[in-house]
């Protein structure tokens, strides 16, 4: 690969020389504002003619309009296939998150059944996160709902174990579960490995969608166990037999779709594009999940898939088959990207007709409900911005709210936080926590103004983005504290506003301390504007003491010993041994711990002095 930056910061961008001298092989092209920030990346089989393309005088749609009128520079990384690049605008994309590009919100990973190798008597789990330990993985599923179900499903079929490694080494006796036949109870030996593994193996071809192979196997265990005389077991074989055939019913499995597809529709209104997936394993539909990729300015419904294809699936394992609405452009390029990653052929269809066309007309009955209801919450969030805008006399609604809380315990391990809310509700990615300096922790004043002056000094360089409103959890000793570490920053344009609790500290009360203005305000409990600044301090007060928690238990987990110069762990070890804990060896005295082997009486006194150095001793 080869990259190639067009501009100095001594030089202004010159489209037109830039142009002239670009190549026309495949790349990425990077668009940077004039603070260096890349606003979107894209990528072009022949980079010189696609980026040409922006510089026309008479652009194409509103988006590109509004991009061009941000851009000040464009950085190209040339690669050797378009494959590469597509690879590439991925991770940057990833890597960036540029204003202009398609980028999704919800990128938690998707819930999967797994079953273990290693043990002689597996158990069905629950698992999300990377597949990395031997065994059987199964799904993805749409949701957690989806996989709890499979699972008790499963234990009411084949009365596989669920319980815990741990628990199950432990028991002396069956539990509950065999009693109300949901468990053949291996943990006491009431099966054995052989019969328990026919089970674990019924189990995974059911999970397949092999069920016409469980029932016939299960026929042939009947018929065994009934010539044994067996009757007991016999009927058991009877009963999951059943079972299973009422469970296909309820599924109304086609047999003319067998293969696992993912149906995705996309409905857009206003600006807001809601992405439906429906996921279809062995022709079951198992649930759907709804998608918001966020976006710059309007764009098509077509440049929202062309976006939304690749950043969600060469992340993860893709199906078989993706049924689109509509064709895209890059299908061809996707379809040896995703069947590399996913180990399995993978193709993208969109002209689709019998059971493939009505899952495609259920997502798209979907995404339309799930853009309804997304528009109705934008909406009452959008309203309870315009009217915090209106309470602080602002001249346009603010896009930006940033929440400042402090969390300690009695000057312990305290942290502070800071929370970000746009339009769109929580921006969770630009969350930041600050672990503060021990002289500052128990002065609230102090540690708000640490907090904010090491968020804002990134502010007065550029580094990232200023707000239109800062809430400071707190009264007027926290503002005035606020609005000086502004003032040393040469901050100015963004209102501040310190949130108290009131006097009976009950929601509904709480004064409002605005600078300039002496007495607080205080909101009628239904107001809009107040609805927003709880549930913003509330986030930022659950985020600060999230990380409290976190850094105090750490805190108590560290011996104090461990911050003595000298001590290694064999002596650490001795002494603990020796007086039976941290509070046997402070109590010691110097002749005392001279006795220990390896320490020496500077060691001894050194020892000493430093556990006793809080008592002023």
């Amino acid at each position: 690969m080869h990259l190639a930056s067009p501009v100095t910061e001594t030089a202004p961008f010159d489209s037109q020389t830039f142009l002239r001298n670009l190549t026309t092989r495949p790349g990425v092209y990077r668009m940077l504002n004039d603070k260096g920030k890349v606003v979107y990346v894209g990528k072009a089989q022949n980079l010189k003619k696609r980026v040409s393309n922006y510089f026309q005088k008479k652009s194409g749609d509103a988006k590109t309009a509004s991009l061009m009128s941000v851009v000040s520079n464009v950085e190209v990384t040339v690669t050797g296939t378009e494959a590469e690049a597509l690879l590439l605008e991925y991770n940057l994309i990833k890597q960036h998150k540029p204003k202009f590009n398609v980028t999704l919100r919800d990128d938690k990973s998707y819930p999967y059944i797994y079953v273990s190798n290693r043990h002689p008597f597996p158990r069905l789990e629950f698992h999300r996160g990377p597949r990395k330990r031997p065994g059987k993985y199964f799904g993805p599923y749409p949701s957690t709902g989806a996989v709890r179900k499979t699972l008790n499903e499963l234990q009411k079929l084949f009365m596989i174990r669920q319980c815990q490694d741990s628990y199950f080494a432990n028991r002396t006796r069956p539990c509950l579960q065999y009693q109300i036949r949901r468990c053949t109870a291996p943990c006491v030996g009431l099966i054995d490995a052989s019969a328990y593994a026919e089970d674990i193996e019924a189990a995974i071809e059911f999970l397949e969608g092999r069920n016409r192979e469980v029932i016939n196997t299960l026929v042939a265990r009947m018929e065994q166990a009934s010539a044994a005389l067996d009757y007991e077991r016999a009927v058991r074989f009877r009963d999951q037999i059943s079972r299973i055939r009422q469970v296909e019913a309820e599924q109304h499995v086609s047999n003319s779709a067998a293969k696992d597809l993912d149906v995705i529709a996309i409905a857009s209104e206003r600006g807001t594009h809601c992405v439906t997936v429906l996921f279809i394993r062995q022709g079951a539909v198992l649930g759907s999940r709804n998608h918001f990729p966020k976006i710059g300015v309007d764009a098509t419904e077509k440049q929202v898939l062309e976006g939304f294809l690749p950043q969600y699936y060469l992340g993860r394992e893709a199906p078989a088959e993706i049924i689109l609405p509509l064709e895209v452009d890059d299908s061809r390029l996707l379809e040896p990207e995703f069947t590399q990653r996913s180990q399995h052929q993978v193709r993208i269809r969109s002209r689709v007709r019998g059971d493939r066309q009505r899952w495609l007309q259920m997502a798209g009955t979907n995404a339309e409900q799930g853009l309804k209801l997304q528009l109705a919450s934008n909406s009452s969030i959008r309203r309870q911005f315009e009217a915090l805008g209106e309470l602080l006399q602002m001249d346009a609604t603010p896009e930006r709210i940033e929440c400042f809380d402090v969390s300690h315990t009695s000057g312990e391990a305290a942290v502070a936080s800071c929370v970000v809310f746009n339009q769109a509700g929580p921006l969770k990615s630009d969350y930041r926590r600050f672990n503060l300096s021990e002289p500052k922790a128990g002065d609230d004043y102090a540690a708000m103004a640490e907090a904010m002056r090491r968020r804002y000094v990134r502010v007065a360089r550029g580094e990232i983005t200023t707000a239109d409103v800062v809430l400071i959890d707190g009264g007027k000793g926290q503002l005035s504290e606020a609005m000086t570490v502004m003032d040393e920053l040469g901050l100015d344009g963004m209102k501040l506003v310190a949130v108290a609790k009131g006097p009976t500290r009950k929601p509904g009360m709480e004064q409002l301390f605005l600078a300039g203005q002496s007495r607080p305000t205080i909101l009628p409990s239904d107001s809009p504007a107040l609805h927003l600044i709880q549930q913003i301090r509330d986030e930022a007060h659950r985020f600060a003491i999230t990380g409290h928690r976190g850094r105090r238990a750490r805190a108590r987990n560290t011996s104090r010993l461990e911050d003595i110069s000298g001590l290694g762990p064999k002596k650490r070890r001795e002494l603990l041994r020796q007086f039976g804990g941290l509070q046997g060896i402070k109590a010691a005295g110097i002749d005392d711990l001279v006795k220990v082997h390896g320490i020496s009486r500077r060691l001894a006194e050194k020892i000493y002095d430093d556990l006793h150095a809080d008592a002023g001793v």
